[in-house]
């Protein structure tokens, strides 16, 4: 027997374990969400078609306009099954929604008596393109929604942390020491960038026919600007309009370059989101945080002492999936043979599955960044151990004072070997600077060696 699609049969996760968190998301990006912005792109058309002064479709009453924006703003699953009941006939997907608008029409005499102009010179992918448009401006705010959570949360953390001291690590070894806050900093300013990308991108839509020239509404009205009048139902906000962008060029498909620009650009945040990921992971490790418990909750089958860091990781793998396929999206979907093929069909089907994945990774890596609490014992002691730290400022100093052989000096003292305060110390002491210099060098430390960290952290 054949088990009915429940949370647990689900092939997707996104439809299954993860699936009350992208409540939001699913009417929107869903099937469902695909077909009711076919029906207002067709009703916007239909409507605006009985403005545009023709004698052989006059303007629709006032109260038959109030019920096609209903149809629009009431649509339901009901209305969806209805629409897919149709499709099981038609086998085609696009005519089905034009025969259950017309269908809608019963009882009205005005709407019947104009019921050819339901889809009127319009190819399948002026209504697919345009709907395919609305459902990413819809779910772009939803991501973007959760990426500003993260965004607002790192920047919470980077003022609060600004000037917590801390040791850096590159290439993994000790560094120049940096704040917590400047850390988180860094990650939020590239963020920052990323969402101005995403968010600017431009979401263009066509309605110019088979192939892109107007044929079919030239050979119905050859003196009517019908470039003008497409420009006009895409661009004005709604209802009179659908609030895109204009695509004067194209083949009977949009060309699909701005969902490219669009797909690149939230995987470049994406990938900011996962090297954020792996950064606060590494240093969960190293002590510098720890998690907040929560009762009830196991880290381990059998290691009871463990917190484990799952919610960057649970972000890491989101986000490493959401830009597998958004960057399949962004390769594949400007590519198509000649005038049209049906290779972006099957693949635009897919995303919601995208950016499913990243919204749930954004919802993640809030919970992890909400959990943290920092350990500054763990930080001082790390930098109470890597005196080495202050080799720099220290040859930085004799350079200004022309001390011949500065770097070579310091690399010989502390390269690969144990550094102490002592050690540094009796350095200073023997060097040909000025007083003042040496005391302010004998008074440094690697705590208070973070330049203006804590003031680009506040900053941002």
């Amino acid at each position: 027997m054949q088990n009915a699609l429940s949370s647990l049969t689900a092939l997707s996760p996104l439809d299954g374990r993860y699936a009350a968190k992208l409540a939001a998301l699913r009417p929107v990006m869903s099937e469902f969400g695909y077909m009711q912005r076919r029906v207002q792109v067709e009703l916007t058309w239909f409507i605006a078609l009985s403005d545009a002064g023709f004698a052989e479709f006059t303007p629709l009453p006032a109260d038959d306009r109030a019920f096609l924006l209903a149809l629009v703003r009431n649509f339901s699953e009901a209305d969806a099954q209805a629409i897919k009941d149709k499709e099981k006939e038609t086998n085609h997907d696009v005519k089905a929604v034009e025969y259950w608008i017309k269908s809608r029409f019963a009882g009205r005499p005005a709407l019947l008596a104009a019921a050819e102009f339901v889809h009127f010179a319009c190819t399948s992918e002026d209504i697919n393109n345009t709907s395919h448009a609305l459902q990413l401006q819809a779910g772009r705010d939803i991501w973007l929604q959760g990426l500003d959570a993260v965004l607002a949360r790192l920047r919470d953390l980077a003022h609060e942390h600004a000037a917590q001291p801390m040791l850096s690590r590159t290439h993994g070894q000790t560094a120049s020491p940096t704040t917590v806050g400047k850390e988180l900093a860094n990650i939020a300013a590239r963020l920052a960038s990323a969402r101005e990308r995403v968010a600017g991108v431009r979401l263009l839509a066509k309605m110019n026919g088979a192939v892109g020239n107007y044929n079919a509404h030239l050979a119905a009205w050859p003196d009517f600007d019908w470039e003008a009048f497409s420009r006009r139902v895409i661009e004005q906000p709604a209802p009179q309009g659908l609030g895109l962008a204009f695509q004067p060029y194209s083949i009977q498909i949009e060309p699909h370059d701005y969902m490219a620009e669009l797909f690149d650009a939230v995987a470049r945040a994406n990938t900011i989101l996962i090297d954020a990921c792996r950064d606060i992971w590494g240093y969960i490790s190293l002590g510098y945080f720890k998690q907040k418990l929560k009762a009830g909750e196991i880290g381990s089958s059998t290691m009871p002492h463990k917190v484990n860091p799952i919610d960057f990781e649970n972000a890491e793998g989101n986000l490493g999936l959401a830009n597998a396929l958004l960057r399949h999206l962004a390769e594949k979907l400007p590519i198509s043979r000649w005038q049209r093929d049906l290779t972006d069909s099957t693949v635009l089907r897919n995303m919601g599955v995208a950016l499913g994945y990243a919204v749930l990774a954004c919802q993640s890596l809030l919970a992890g960044l909400n959990k943290l609490e920092l350990n500054a014992p763990a930080l001082e002691a790390d930098l109470d151990a890597a005196w080495e730290v202050l080799a720099e400022p220290i040859q930085t100093v004799m350079r200004r004072f022309g001390v011949p052989g500065a770097y070579e000096k310091l690399k010989a003292a502390t390269r690969g070997q144990h550094v102490t305060r002592e050690a540094l110390h009796a350095l200073i002491n023997e060097l040909a600077i000025p007083a003042a210099e040496k005391a302010r060098l004998l008074a440094l430390t690697p705590a208070r060696y973070t330049g203006k960290a804590a003031e680009l952290a506040r900053r941002i």
